[in-house]
This record gives C-alpha cells, sequence and structure tokens, in this order.
C-alpha cells in the first residue's frame, strides 16, 4: 500500500514510524541528506566616500592692519575690493573623505586683496615708532589660507547630524602699505617712490590649532543645509581666531557615477595676530566675510 502514497507522504510515515520504534532508519537517513546549513550574512562594510567643492568666495574686510609699526584702519566691501584687485574673488577649494561617521577635511583660500584711499585711513603708529603717520593711499594683502582636520558624528536624530571637529589652520600673508610723503614722516625703513612710501611686511606666516562643531541637515532628498563654528589661536599662533559657515547644497544631476551640486552660503573667519615691535610690528586683527558660491562634485 505504501508504494502507492506520494514520496512526501510516505516518507513522513516512515520517519514517524522509526521515532516511534526507538529511532529513525539510517538507510532512511542517508536517502534524506543532511539539512541545509543556516545562511549567515556579513554585515556591509563602510566605504569611504569623496566630496570636492571649488568655491568663490566674495570677501569684504573690516579691521586693523600694522605694517612696520603704521597702522591702518579698514572698512572695504567686496564692490570696493573688486574695484582694486587683481582678483575678483577669492578662490577656495574644500575636500572631504567620509567613512561612516568619520571625516578627514581640507580646505585652501588664495586672494590677492587691494584696497585704496576712501577705505583705509591712518589710524596709529606703534610704540618706538616717532614721526606722523602720513595720509594711507592703499592697501594690498596677498594671502593663502589652509585648513587640515579631522570630523566625528556624535549625534544623530533623523534628518540631523551632529559633528565634532578638530584640526589646524596655516595662514600666509604679504602686506604692502602705501603712504603719502610728508616731511613729517620718517621714511628710513620704508621704501620711497615718488610722492609714495611703502611699508612692506615680507612674507609672514603662522599656524592656528582650532576646535569646533557641524551641524547637518537633510532638508530633502539632495539638499543638505550645514551649519558650523570653530575657534582657534589660543596664543599658540594667533592670539583668537574664530570662524562661522552656512551653507546650502543642492543636487543638479549625476554623470558618470558623480553627483553634482551646486553650493550657496556665507562665510565669516576672524582672526587677531601680533609679531614683532615697534618698526618691525606686524598685525593683522582683521574679519573676512561674504558670500560663497560653488559647485560640488560626490562620488
Amino acid at each position: 500500500m505504501m508504494r502507492y502514497l506520494p514520496h512526501w507522504l510516505s516518507c513522513g510515515v516512515l520517519a514517524s514510524a522509526g521515532l516511534l520504534g526507538g529511532g529513525l532508519d539510517p538507510a532512511l537517513a542517508a536517502d534524506l541528506g543532511p539539512p541545509p546549513a543556516p545562511v549567515i550574512e556579513a554585515p556591509a562594510m563602510p566605504s569611504w566616500s569623496y566630496r570636492v567643492t571649488p568655491y568663490g568666495w566674495l570677501t569684504a574686510l573690516n579691521g586693523t592692519q600694522t605694517v612696520r609699526g603704521r597702522s591702518v584702519k579698514v572698512n572695504a566691501s567686496f564692490a570696493d575690493i573688486v574695484e582694486e584687485s587683481d582678483t575678483l574673488v577669492a578662490l577656495m577649494g574644500d575636500v572631504e573623505a567620509r567613512n561612516g561617521p568619520f571625516a578627514l577635511m581640507a580646505n585652501v583660500v588664495w586672494s590677492k586683496i587691494g584696497v585704496e584711499r576712501s577705505n583705509v585711513r591712518s589710524r596709529a603708529l606703534a610704540p618706538g615708532v616717532t614721526g606722523s603717520l602720513g595720509t594711507s593711499l592703499g592697501l594690498d594683502i596677498e594671502m593663502a589660507i589652509a585648513e587640515v582636520g579631522a570630523a566625528y558624528e556624535v549625534a544623530r536624530f533623523g534628518a540631523l547630524a551632529v559633528d565634532v571637529l578638530g584640526g589646524a589652520r596655516y595662514w600666509y600673508q604679504e602686506a604692502d602699505l602705501s603712504l603719502d610723503v610728508t616731511a613729517a614722516v620718517q621714511v628710513g625703513d620704508l621704501e620711497v617712490a615718488g610722492a609714495r612710501a611703502f611699508a612692506r611686511s615680507g612674507s609672514v606666516d603662522w599656524l592656528d590649532p582650532l576646535i569646533g562643531a557641524r551641524v547637518r541637515y537633510t532638508v530633502a532628498p539632495g539638499h543638505e543645509l550645514w551649519l558650523r563654528g570653530d575657534i582657534g589661536g589660543f596664543g599658540v599662533g594667533s592670539d583668537f581666531s574664530w570662524q562661522a559657515i552656512g551653507a546650502y547644497g543642492f543636487e543638479l544631476g549625476t554623470y558618470q557615477g558623480i553627483t553634482f551640486s551646486g553650493v550657496v552660503g556665507y562665510r565669516a573667519l576672524y582672526v587677531d595676530y601680533v609679531q614683532g615691535e615697534g618698526r618691525q610690528r606686524y598685525e593683522f586683527d582683521m574679519l573676512q566675510h561674504g558670500p560663497v558660491i560653488g559647485i560640488s562634485a560626490k562620488f
């Protein structure tokens, strides 16, 4: 009778009979084969992603510049600087490599800024410098700023992520201050050309440590808002510095696996740096601020 039963039913009957009889028949167990091995899926390993963003920074300046003991007050908008500068904007490049919650960051800024008479006014002489300052005619600053650092995501609340960050910011500057030559102006340590005397700083550089935080918020798929703030200097390089950046990124499209996004925002960077005394005194106590515009590529 059993030969006419379906195969699965006959196997079940035989198995039940074997169990009731004290065990499964060895020959039948060999026919059924070993049970399938459990499938264990390995967890996905996080991978690196990269974002490269060239920017333009429409810079304005507000503060004090001292070159060879002569100090001037600077108050120049972006439009004032564009009129007199060799470059229309400060050129920036930003790179970030991310792996899960960990990220490495780098940023570079280069600018060559010119500010003329209406936005530069004479202020004071450093202690130990005698004579009068003379009328300020212009200020030219060539500057490079480079940042490197790392960030780590410490909290996430849905679309909102919070990073802490740390690193260093390197500054390089050369500043030329031109003054109107009068009988009362001492020009022994200055370069004179016609009716102008030039105070030239030569190369000045320093390195600031920095710490800060960043907030990233996904507004919608392909749209991200982020805010960053940091402080630095602490008397190691400059006396003190701070930075605040806010930006909004929106996807433009994907080409050959690279996602391109537009970026608009605002950046403000302040530093108070002093070195030397008397005729060797150099001071850059300045706030640089203005809109940023760029395009990022993520891959």
